[in-house]
């Protein structure tokens, strides 16, 4: 098959066009440095010729609440008018477990809008909403940072490793479209506090960590629950320790 995989050179984009590959599938990583552009169109049409599927696995530049929501619009809407023309057969795209449930957030809103164009669009799509994962706990822990303190919200999170992203992306491309939305998690529900302060002490890091109730995700205001999928999600198999193990090689 050939498959176009939107945001092909990031960090689950290069990962799954060399699984693909590896599996003897005919792939593009699309990406601005590959002379494809979802926000301005340029070289869209011609790598979406002949596309059975597309993954989309884009992320904007910038996570300012009108320019992640331009982003996302924008380049939905191309993408979308173009796999139309081209006759795509199956559209996945990644998005963000809980996306639905923090209209408080900007870059949720985006995702939201992304999610809408899809469901719109008439093509037939597969969503697959992600956890958060452990290659982010850096920059949630960067997030929460003053001085030595960090202060994280009294919630949990799920992550999971980008392998297992990938591996569940490789398992949509292989089902037919569902026309639906599929949550992906990691094996373990984790307090904030707890699975950073274990990636901060892994990473012989001294600031401490603070649960507090009034502590702000990227500044949005979480429930507990905000950020764990629904019952039934497809879950990952690496835990945190593997992950970082994995890290270190």
């Amino acid at each position: 098959m050939k498959i176009v995989v939107i945001g092909g050179t990031g960090l689950i984009g290069s990962k799954l066009t060399k699984k693909l590959r590896d599996l003897g599938h005919e792939v593009i990583a699309a990406s601005p440095s590959k002379g494809i552009n979802t926000i301005t169109g340029e070289g869209l049409a011609e790598a979406l010729k002949g596309a059975n599927i597309v993954v989309d696995v884009s992320n904007s530049p910038s996570f300012e609440d009108q320019a992640v929501l331009q982003f996302f619009e924008t380049s939905g809407r191309n993408l979308m008018a173009a796999e139309k023309t081209a006759g795509v057969g199956h559209h996945i795209a990644l998005s963000v477990v809980g996306t639905d449930r923090l209209p408080e957030s900007g870059y949720f809103r985006a995702k939201m809008a992304q999610e809408k164009l899809v469901l719109s669009s008439g093509i037939p799509y597969t969503i697959v909403r992600a956890t958060q994962f452990f290659e982010f706990l850096d920059s949630i822990a960067q997030s929460g940072t003053v001085g030595q303190l960090v202060h994280l919200p009294l919630a949990f999170l799920q992550p999971i490793a980008s392998d297992d992203v990938v591996s569940a992306l490789l398992q949509v491309v292989s089902e037919k479209p569902t026309n639906g939305i599929i949550e992906i998690a990691g094996p373990d529900c984790i307090p904030f506090s707890e699975i950073v302060g274990e990636y901060l002490n892994a990473t012989n890091d001294h600031r401490k960590v603070i649960a507090e109730e009034s502590a702000r995700y990227f500044g949005t205001k979480l429930s507990g629950h905000s950020l764990i999928p629904n019952k039934n999600p497809r879950l990952g198999s690496i835990n945190f320790k593997s992950w970082f193990k994995g890290q270190k090689k």
